[in-house]
Formats: structure tokens, C-alpha cells, sequence
């Protein structure tokens, strides 16, 4: 990887996929200077999840706001920046944009490369800036609100999918189980709560492609067999037990998840699994996937587990040093998929 002699790479990087404006400031791809983040939650609560239109205006408000924090915690100037970083894809358009056109003004304004991101890589190298001592090669397993894959990382900068959900991500049909129970947003943490006080054997909702070979995932099915549970309760009038509803559907969740993270190590030849993606802050899969035997496991902190741009920043850190580089033509992208390069 060329140039990895360099010492002392500051890179700032800048984070607005979805409803987190957010930017950061690392110093040679994994000593974080300083890593803001300003979270729209409690505009997006009143409608049940986010609201494309709101997010970008709120973006707009406060990412010049976010930016100035982070240079001030870091301790640098536009002058120390030797790199720029930012999502352009996946996440909401007009989110995306906002980042994507602040990051372009300052890359021309500043003279330095602009780095284009992959939002989902991102997410992968959240664990490099946690453990000073992982290198790929590994398998991934990247839960989140939108997607759920199993990922071949083979190096910084290369990776191939081996597995993906053909329907539902885990995160959404935790969020939908969350709207029906009435329990509120964001809904994985509320589920992952309550949880803990149910039994995950009350009530056996359906492991969809527990038994076949390929690595690919399916969770539409328990989605609707979860709502159908609810709904028959609530016809015959029987009282839903709550804590078990949400301990039995995440039991399934996990059950299905930590199969499949076995079978890709088994596949790949593997001993290092990490996890990552905002659902990989869920104690129940991280207590359920430390329980695999002979292998490493990472995960991220809290704090990198959901969208920040300190992993933007990681991850543009080693794209540049690999000679990955946008221009100032390039665009927001909201259906990236993991290992495309539209830099263009």
C-alpha cells in the first residue's frame, strides 16, 4: 500500500447518510482528535422514523456548526487537514448531498484530495479505530437498519460480498416489531431492553435458511409471522407479554445470525469474525456470537457502532493510501453497495 511511511496524516472527514450530522478528525487513519456528532432523534421521533426532508434541512443547519467543533476538539486548523473524506452513498439523497457538496467546497477551497466513502465500509472500519490490532483478512458480518450482509474483507480497500438478506434487514424488522408494540423510535435499543426481562422461548417464531448452504439471509417471513402473533392476540383478546415477544423475535434474529456468521468462517477458512453496523450494539448478539468457539471476535463501542465520521475517516484514511481518490465530480450515490468504487 503506497505511502504508508507517511507519519502524522490528518484526515477530516464528514458524515450525513442519514439523520447524524456528523464529522471528525483522525491522525494517520486510527487516533481519533476528535469525532462530533449531532443527532436528529428527537426531531424524528414525533413521525416514527425519519423524514428524508427534515434531515437534509437539519443537516444544512448544523454541519458548518458540527465542522467547527470538530477542528476546535482536535486542536488543528483548515491548514493541518491533509485530506477530506466523506459519505457518498449508500443513505438519503438530499442527506448525502449536503455532506458530499460541504466536502467538495472544502477540498477545493483547501487544495487537498477528496476521499468518497462507502457509508456500509465505513461501518467495517469503525473496528480498526477500536482495536489497534486488527488486520484484515476476516469475515464481517454488518448488521443494520438497512442492510445485513456477510462480507469477505480482504484487504483495507477490497472486499466481496458472501451473504446478504433477500428481503428485510435485521435493523428494519426490529424497527417495524418496535412501531407495532408501540414502543417507540429508535426501536432496536427498546427491543434489545426489554428483551433481557422476556423468555426467548415463549413463543417460536420461525429461522428462515437456518439449513442451507448459501450465507444469504431472509427476515420478511419472521417479520410477518411476529405481526400475525400480535394481531391474532389482539383479535382474541389475549394479553401480549411484551418482553417475551421481544426476547423470542430477537432470539430468532440471532439464532439465524450467528448460524450464518459460523457457516462464512467455516466457508473462508477464518478464525476473526467482527461485527458491525448499528445493530452490532446489540448485547444479545454480541453475548450470542462470543459464545462461537475457537475464533476472534470484535466489535465496535457504542459510540462507533451507529453513523459517526470518525469510521469515514478510517476508511478514507486507507483508500487514499491505496491511490483511492474522488474528484470534484463526484456524487452522492443512495444505492452504493459494498465494494463499488463510483468515484465519478
Amino acid at each position: 500500500m503506497a505511502n504508508m511511511e507517511n507519519k502524522n496524516i490528518i484526515t477530516l472527514a464528514i458524515e450525513t447518510s442519514c439523520d447524524e450530522t456528523a464529522c471528525a478528525v483522525l491522525r494517520n487513519g486510527r487516533e481519533v482528535l476528535a469525532n462530533e456528532v449531532h443527532t436528529q432523534i428527537d426531531i424524528h421521533q414525533t413521525f416514527g422514523g425519519v423524514v428524508p426532508e427534515i434531515a437534509s434541512r437539519n443537516h444544512l443547519d448544523k454541519i458548518s456548526e458540527i465542522i467547527e467543533r470538530a477542528l476546535e476538539q482536535a486542536g488543528v486548523g483548515f491548514d493541518d487537514v491533509d485530506e477530506i473524506a466523506v459519505t457518498y452513498g449508500p443513505g438519503l439523497v438530499g442527506a448525502l448531498l449536503v455532506g458530499l457538496s460541504t466536502a467538495k467546497a472544502l477540498a477545493y477551497a483547501l487544495e487537498k484530495p477528496l476521499i468518497p466513502v462507502n457509508h456500509i465500509e465505513g461501518h467495517i472500519a469503525a473496528n480498526y479505530i477500536a482495536h489497534p490490532d486488527l488486520k484484515p483478512p476476516f469475515a464481517c458480518l454488518i448488521v443494520s437498519g438497512g442492510h445485513t450482509h456477510l462480507v469477505d474483507v480482504k484487504d483495507y480497500t477490497t472486499f466481496e460480498i458472501i451473504g446478504r438478506t433477500r428481503d428485510d434487514a435485521a435493523g428494519e424488522a426490529f424497527d417495524k416489531i418496535a412501531r407495532t408494540l408501540g414502543l417507540g423510535y429508535p426501536g432496536g435499543p427498546i427491543v434489545d431492553r426489554l428483551a433481557k426481562e422476556g423468555n426467548p422461548m415463549a413463543i417460536d417464531f420461525p429461522k428462515a435458511m437456518m439449513d442451507q448452504d448459501h450465507l444469504d439471509f431472509s427476515f420478511s417471513g419472521l417479520k410477518s409471522a411476529v405481526l400475525n402473533y400480535l394481531n391474532s392476540c389482539r383479535m382474541k383478546q389475549v394479553e401480549i407479554n411484551v418482553p417475551d415477544v421481544c426476547a423470542s423475535f430477537q432470539h430468532a434474529v440471532i439464532e439465524v445470525l450467528k448460524a450464518k456468521a459460523a457457516q462464512a468462517l467455516s466457508q473462508t477458512g477464518y478464525d476473526t469474525l467482527v461485527l458491525a453496523g448499528g445493530v452490532a450494539a446489540n448485547s444479545g448478539l454480541r453475548a450470542s456470537l462470543g459464545q462461537l468457539k475457537g475464533i476472534k471476535l470484535y466489535y465496535p463501542p457504542i459510540s462507533l457502532c451507529t453513523d459517526n465520521a470518525a469510521m469515514i475517516a478510517c476508511a478514507g484514511y486507507y483508500q487514499a493510501r491505496a491511490g483511492q481518490s474522488g474528484s470534484l465530480a463526484t456524487n452522492a450515490v443512495p444505492n452504493l453497495k459494498i465494494g463499488e468504487k463510483k468515484y465519478e
